[in-house]
């Protein structure tokens, strides 16, 4: 079974196993490694921070990150939430994983966040397989985000939302 879960639903085991993620050499200067990306979670739960990891068969094999206010990026538009630090474990990438991270965020972001409308992420154009990849996704550029990143834009229609249980 593959489903995404909240950082703070994780038990002791997923979260030691989340620590093992790694990505590819030349992906560490983009996303970062899982170390960073769970440095920036607070230690206590906070309404504008959540961390998600995929799972296959309850085990850890991706993660991300989604901000909003108050912690939204300066680049992004007010009602947004924004993606940070998604990370595929480098042994399953080429899977469709990382599509399915997307597919799932986009299925359950407003079960937690109703009054997010869209998702958006600047990605460095030199990172041309991450920038391909989200376009083939659906998202559009909008312009700069920040230093030469690309800003990328996912709208959310109400037929992404997942009903509440």
């Amino acid at each position: 079974m593959t489903r995404l879960c909240p950082y703070e639903d994780l038990n002791a085991e997923q979260r030691e196993q989340l620590l093992a993620i790694e990505v590819l050499p030349e992906q560490l200067p983009f996303s970062g490694d899982i170390a960073c990306a769970l440095y920036s979670l607070p230690a206590q739960c906070h309404p504008g921070i959540r961390g998600f990891a995929l799972l296959i068969d309850e085990r850890p094999v991706a993660f991300m990150l989604l901000k909003r206010h108050p912690l939204l990026a300066h680049w992004a538009d007010a009602g947004s939430a924004t993606l940070h630090a998604l990370q595929v474990h480098r042994q399953v990438q080429g899977q469709g994983l990382g599509k399915i991270c997307l597919r799932l965020l986009t299925q359950d972001i407003q079960h937690y966040w109703p009054d997010v409308s869209q998702l958006m992420l600047s990605v460095s154009p030199d990172n041309t397989s991450a920038l391909a990849f989200y376009l083939s996704q659906g998202w559009s550029e909008r312009g700069e985000a920040y230093r030469g990143e690309r800003r990328l834009v996912l709208p959310l229609t109400p037929l992404q939302a997942k009903p509440a249980a």
